[in-house]
């Protein structure tokens, strides 16, 4: 199959028309490839405190440290900052050494980022701590989304929505809890359960995964060599990062990266404070809180088997546009005072936006394929840096000087110029992905 929009499933995902990768998987494993998808979930899903619980501890860090809230917003732009910076090098010594040694640093960063938290007496140590765990998530981010891309080359997007969406469903049982004891003197023990169970649970995936060995989908014993059928991240050109750094097809992916993780950690972050602006009730801010990352992972896996089916940029590009119409209702429904309206259209915000963690490494394999994909998608991630400084500091400065309406309403429109974007994508001429008359309109 050879067109513009490179779908990467096969007609049969398990390997009906193009080649068995779940029998080639189970030789390799000896047990079912799903396996490693359990693994890389439940990790994901223990660090994802670090971000989908934030908005939920800040206030009672800042009471208890007695430290202004401005002040904090600058240990969520740190977080990002570590998160993302993290992955190149861990996407680059996983792709050539295995995932095991760096998920068991990644256990004692992330975990004992968090316990250190329970401890923490003073801005600088909330900087640190938070910094390190920061790079244990990303360890942990850029190793289980690869083990998708890496074992399930046909079914890239259900599988790496099955991880982002443990990342962000995970915190939901965390969330409830942390709210309901949101006071000083009980912050300690809840951020200490919290930090015990990142550490065991990491520990746990420390020891399971592995990698695919090399050669295990080598075609030369088929039947035929035809390419139909056979995922877009197998048959097409495995770029390196220099390779890849060269396209321009990147650098569109960087900046719509940029856009939407803007957009969708300016909700993530400040959901609660946004609402307790418009004067909402602290239940609408408590669901709000917890629904969100309910909906954000819901819409990983639904979204994330989409792309799978259809074509994945027009996937893309509507999610994109309706995310941020949400994000614009959004704000007209906390003008209006409206609570179950605020909530609807936060989970419509986060539903359509949050799978961009799933279209991007699908999207990204199947352009430049699989061999390298860690790093690679490593490298696109770095585009979360911006995200989180705008969703943080920046965030912070628009908030002070201009107000929460029209800092949320460029989280809109920052996501619908993300979508308008995405229908301007097409394979790299070289990968030989695309069309002779493709090839000839770049």
């Amino acid at each position: 199959m050879a067109d513009d929009d490179a779908p990467s499933a096969t007609p049969d995902a398990d390997g009906g028309d193009g080649l068995d990768y779940a029998g080639r998987a189970a030789d390799a494993l000896g047990f079912s490839r799903w396996w490693q998808i359990v693994a890389a979930a439940g990790m994901m899903a223990a660090v994802s405190p670090y971000q989908y619980v934030w908005s939920s501890i800040e206030q009672p860090l800042a009471e208890r440290l007695d430290i202004a809230l401005p002040a904090l917003g600058a240990v969520f732009s740190f977080y990002v900052v570590f998160q993302s910076l993290s992955q190149f090098p861990a996407g680059k010594w996983r792709d050539s050494r295995g995932p095991g040694a760096l998920t068991f640093l990644a256990a004692l960063l992330a975990g004992g980022g968090y316990i250190g938290l329970a401890y923490a007496t003073s801005l600088w140590q909330l900087y640190l701590l938070y910094s390190l765990g920061a790079i244990g998530v990303g360890i942990v981010y850029t190793v289980a989304v690869n083990t998708a891309v890496k074992w399930f080359p046909d079914r890239t997007g259900l599988t790496t929505g099955v991880g982002t969406m443990a990342f962000a469903a995970g915190s939901a049982l965390v969330v409830p809890y942390v709210r309901a004891n949101a006071t000083v003197a009980a912050y300690g023990d809840v951020l200490r359960n919290i930090g015990i169970g990142i550490l065991v649970v990491t520990l746990v995936g420390s020891f399971l995964l592995r990698d695919p060995p090399k050669g295990w989908l080598d075609r030369v014993d088929d039947a035929d060599g035809d390419d139909e059928g056979v995922a877009a991240s197998i048959r097409g050109h495995n770029y390196s990062t220099r390779e890849m750094l060269s396209t321009w097809q990147f650098w569109l992916l960087y900046a719509m990266f940029i856009a939407m993780a803007s957009a969708d950690l300016i909700v993530i972050a400040n959901v609660v404070r946004f609402a307790e602006n418009f004067g909402l009730a602290a239940l609408i801010a408590t669901l709000s809180a917890t629904l969100l990352p309910v909906a954000a992972g819901v819409s990983r896996l639904i979204l994330g088997e989409a792309i799978d089916r259809f074509s994945r940029k027009r996937v893309m590009a509507g999610s994109f546009l309706l995310a941020g119409a949400f994000r614009i209702g959004l704000v007209g429904a906390g003008e209006a005072g409206n609570g179950a309206v605020f909530v609807a259209f936060v989970l419509g915000a986060m539903f359509f936006s949050s799978p961009l963690y799933v279209y991007f490494p699908s999207l990204l394999a199947d352009y430049y394929g699989a061999a390298n994909s860690s790093g690679n998608y490593a490298v696109l991630y770095t585009a979360k840096v911006g995200g989180g400084v705008f969703a943080g500091t920046v965030t912070g400065y628009l908030v002070a000087t201009a107000g929460w309406v029209p800092t949320f309403a460029l989280g809109g429109g920052l996501a619908i110029a993300a979508g308008v974007a995405a229908l301007l994508l097409r394979p790299p001429s070289g990968s030989g992905l695309v069309t002779d008359s493709a090839a000839a309109a770049e």
